[in-house]
């Protein structure tokens, strides 16, 4: 049995005195009640799933909201002084700052004040520090040199590539560790896709379990050991990875395109009434599929800004909860994009993995359109949306139909599940990015594992 699939059945919703406690965020009351609902018979499997899922949302939901307002305005007053509580119930009503009720009391989610942070009148009140790239998000880095000399270089070559080495490790923090258990630890592995080849696993600690082939979904490598002391897994790698470049603008479709990759994926990619009411507005009197997914990029990244969500666990219906409330993170704006390229018949699909630069390796996503006869090509709507806010045309047309050379792709399809499959709830049932841990009676959630990723080098492909 794996618990995650359970998740599949999410979309059918709670029962109605459920859901009015998980609203009012009085959760361990809403537990009670699905605890007794799961305890009778004859309740439907579908129901059964559904109940079991909601109720791993609703324990973890207050850790993800652990702000209250209170709290919430003395965090931001650390860095501004002066901030007041009008400010931040502004913030809350305009959509930047997401919150939910927790016990009846409106709480923000622990990531506001990063979010709070990319609003250019905050960052001009924060206190110039020096940054290390090391201890803050990929997202907040400025590499818009970089990715400007990347483009030109695949404009004018056609592609760029490179040859990426890269060292991941996880463990189990101290305190969470459990002597004589048997845990089972996977750390995602480069995978093959049309933009890497070449992939080799120079050393890892110990004897794996099992190392998923190249061309899996979402690709690990899995150790399985009963452990007394605690030590971390690691495993080092290297690829080669060549951005292709395409100008979508001289794509011409043909009459018939292929329907693979259109279909709904729930409970995230779902063409609810809103979905398709949006759809069929952007693309009102457009036959063109190129022009179709293009209008679906530009909406995304000028209307949905940038937003550091909740973990994709306790997010409901996240490409139409994106498009409902303008607001996302890279994955978060992914799904939506490619939830409107399904709805309208657009091939779609989702690639993730890291940003793999000389500055630093974090977390990201992007997606993936078909449009015959050319084939695959990308969508990179947090790249191009920050292009847009930052004034570049250039970065903001280039991530629509290509992406660049600082990428690794782990994962070529979303809610894939491991090898061999996981027991027990993941940190993150819906991708895999920084790696995974269980042990024979739960998942571990991210809090209490140890995740480094280590940039070795990166060297340019000469032509």
């Amino acid at each position: 049995m794996n618990q995650n699939h359970f998740l599949r059945q999410s979309g059918i919703g709670l029962p109605e005195q459920v859901q009015h406690l998980k609203e009012a965020g009085y959760f361990d009351h809403a537990i009670r009640v699905v605890d007794q609902m799961l305890a009778e018979d004859g309740l439907p499997r579908c129901m059964r799933e559904n109940l079991m899922a909601q109720r791993e949302i609703m324990v973890r939901l207050p850790g993800q909201f652990p702000f209250t307002k209170e709290a919430g305005l003395a965090r931001v007053r650390e860095k501004i002084p002066d901030f007041t509580m009008e400010e931040l119930e502004h913030y809350m009503d305009n959509g930047r700052i997401t919150w939910i009720f927790v016990e009846g009391q409106e709480h923000l989610v622990g990531s506001f004040f990063g979010t709070l942070c990319k609003e250019p009148e905050i960052a001009a009140r924060l206190p110039k520090e020096p940054v290390d790239p090391q201890k803050v998000s990929h997202e907040q880095l400025d590499r818009t040199g970089r990715l400007d000399r990347a483009v030109r270089i695949m404009q004018e070559k056609g592609r760029m590539g490179a040859r990426i080495r890269l060292r991941h490790t996880v463990q189990v923090k101290d305190e969470f560790f459990v002597p004589g258990e048997t845990y089972r630890v996977y750390i995602p592995l480069a995978a093959h896709c049309i933009q890497q080849s070449d992939i080799e696993i120079h050393d890892c600690c110990g004897q794996p379990l099992h190392i998923a082939g190249e061309d899996a979904d979402t690709r690990t490598i899995c150790w399985e050991e009963t452990m007394t002391e605690n030590h971390p897994f690691w495993v080092e790698y290297s690829y080669t990875h060549v951005a292709p470049y395409v100008d979508p603008s001289r794509i011409k479709a043909d009459p018939v395109q292929p329907d693979f990759y259109t279909g709904e994926h729930a409970p995230h990619i779902v063409f609810t009434p809103y979905v398709k009411a949006l759809c069929a507005e952007l693309t009102e009197g457009v036959t063109d599929p190129v022009e179709k997914a293009r209008r679906f990029y530009n909406y995304v990244t000028t209307q949905v800004k940038y937003s550091f969500m909740p973990d994709y666990f306790v997010q409901p219906e996240i490409a139409d909860s994106c498009l409902r409330t303008r607001r996302g993170d890279c994955g978060v704006q992914a799904l939506a994009f490619i939830t409107l390229c399904r709805c309208a018949g657009i091939p779609a699909k989702w690639q993730s993995g890291m940003v793999a630069d000389p500055d630093s390796v974090g977390s990201h996503d992007w997606a993936m359109f078909y449009v015959a006869p050319h084939g695959w090509m990308f969508a990179d709507p947090s790249f191009g949306g920050s292009a847009y806010r930052a004034g570049s045309e250039l970065r903001h047309k280039h991530y629509f139909g290509n992406l660049d050379i600082y990428r690794n792709v782990t994962t070529n399809a979303f809610q894939a599940d491991f090898e061999p499959c996981s027991r027990f709830w993941r940190h993150d049932p819906y991708d895999n990015q920084v790696g995974e841990v269980e042990d024979s009676r739960r998942g571990y959630p991210g809090r209490q594992v140890r995740h480094t990723i280590e940039m070795v080098s990166l060297e340019e492909l000469e032509d």
